[in-house]
């Protein structure tokens, strides 16, 4: 069964770190709203949900997959690149590793967990403001001798990886050539984001589903096309946090 360990958003969520989208208002009550609704498509996609507290003094605290990148074999507990977002990482710490033997990424290293896409035994990682190469390097030597293979991506005008791109199946990557270099997935089938809505290639492979930004129909048709179990989930408040859905869950198989 599926595990999928989550957090309740602090209503200081407005508070969170900012790279490349303007601050605006985010509705706290909205928010928490459409995280109950999120840990709902969980469930619905077979998922047992652990459902942890709020924590008002992280406000990007809801973004649990940035704390941790889980494999089969083990769970790296990352080192995030930000002051304000490090605390976070002792807190999900304990409950990873009920689940999963843990190792660790140390400072300087930095790297967060959704700069990490994995696609069977690769693992992209993309060179952002938040993760540099000492910290690819420490997830490349960790990783190895499980069998991993570590490929670092340059990226363009995109906070994490995942932003930019994630895995439709096993053999298809869904991106915004934009923000990515195709040629980095070459050997796979690519498949654009509709024009129109450039932030919808952050999608979450739960199962044999496919949860989608609700904001992105289009794109969303396009999936549904493949024959595949595509569930639109609205998170619009958290993508005004630089959020998706990826972002708010943390998978264990």
């Amino acid at each position: 069964m599926l595990t999928a360990i989550t957090r309740e958003p602090a209503r200081s969520l407005s508070g969170c770190e900012l790279t490349y989208v303007a601050r605006q208002p985010i509705d706290a009550g909205r928010a928490a709203a459409q995280h109950r609704d999120y840990r709902r498509a969980l469930e619905a996609c077979g998922a047992r949900v652990v459902a942890l507290p709020a924590v008002e003094g992280l406000p990007d605290s809801v973004f649990v997959e940035d704390a941790a990148v889980v494999l089969e074999e083990l769970a790296v507990i990352t080192s995030p690149g930000v002051a304000s977002r490090r605390a976070e990482v002792g807190l999900i710490e304990p409950e990873v590793a009920r689940l999963r033997p843990v190792a660790r990424i140390l400072a300087p290293a930095t790297l967060e967990g959704g700069d990490v896409l994995r696609v069977g035994r690769r693992l992209f990682v993309g060179l952002s403001p938040r993760t540099n190469r000492a910290g690819v390097e420490a997830l490349e030597r960790l990783t190895a001798p499980h069998g991993y293979e570590v490929a670092p991506i340059a990226l363009r005008d995109c906070l994490h990886l995942k932003t930019a791109c994630t895995a439709a199946d096993d053999g298809t990557i869904l991106l915004n050539p934009a923000w990515v270099d195709a040629e980095a997935f070459r050997g796979y089938e690519l498949l654009a984001v509709h024009p129109a809505e450039p932030w919808a290639a952050n999608t979450a492979r739960v199962g044999e589903s496919l949860l989608v930004g609700a904001s992105f129909p289009r794109t969303a048709e396009a999936l549904a096309r493949r024959g595949l179990d595509v569930r639109p989930v609205d998170v619009s408040e958290f993508a005004k946090a630089e959020g998706g859905l990826t972002c708010m869950s943390l998978i264990f198989k």
